[in-house]
């Protein structure tokens, strides 16, 4: 029973980690992008999400929930689960060392970013738009903060995003596999392009 149990948060664990929160990753990277058009097309991207009906019912069921029930299971999987890169040093081996330790950092740089965004705009105290970000960005140390948090947090769906495939039976066999690994490299890479061209705008 209790493997069960396991095997269907595992699931979906897995499916959240794609549907909603990695569509939600790419919305908010491509939001973001805006930002090196000028101020006001940012602004205008935002204040567009900002305006969406039934916004908090959608921030809290497509994308808190999903969001924070995948990371804290993720950080149970990663202090339980057991890695052997030191003994084999396999390629997959590796992808899934890394995996562990992006999400970890990846929970600290979303909780620190929705923090000092999401909810001081809901307290009342900042209003997001370009010149917050801009504000943000001006500290030397935040701006490295940020840059390796979009990486990892890139790196995370995108690997993650090769394990999604395996563990529903999408890619099966070897060649699907190695297929499945330049493409979801492409993903990172192009993700991280968009993100880290975002933060470089509200910076310099």
């Amino acid at each position: 029973m209790a493997a069960n149990r396991e095997f269907l948060y595992r699931r979906l664990h897995s499916l959240l980690g794609v549907i909603p929160v990695g569509l939600f990753l790419i919305q908010h990277l491509v939001v973001n992008h805006f930002a090196t058009r000028g101020p006001e097309a940012f602004n205008s991207a935002a204040h567009f999400m900002e305006n969406l009906p039934f916004r908090i019912v959608l921030e809290l069921f497509v994308i808190f929930i999903p969001l924070y029930f995948h990371a804290i299971y993720g950080v149970y999987i990663a202090f339980t689960s057991k890695n052997n890169v030191s003994s084999y040093g396999y390629f997959r081996n590796w992808m899934f060392y890394l995996q562990r330790i992006s999400g970890i950092i990846t929970l600290i740089f979303v909780t620190w970013h929705v923090w000092e965004t999401r909810i001081q705009a809901g307290l009342g105290n900042v209003e997001v738009n370009y010149a917050l970000m801009e504000n943000i960005l001006e500290n030397p140390f935040m701006l490295v903060f940020y840059i390796i948090g979009v990486i990892s947090t890139t790196f995370h769906f995108a690997n993650g995003l090769w394990s999604f495939l395996v563990s529903w039976g999408i890619t099966m066999s070897p060649r699907s596999q190695v297929i499945s690994t330049y493409v979801t490299l492409g993903v990172f890479v192009l993700l991280s392009y968009v993100g880290i061209a975002a933060i470089l705008a509200f910076a310099l």
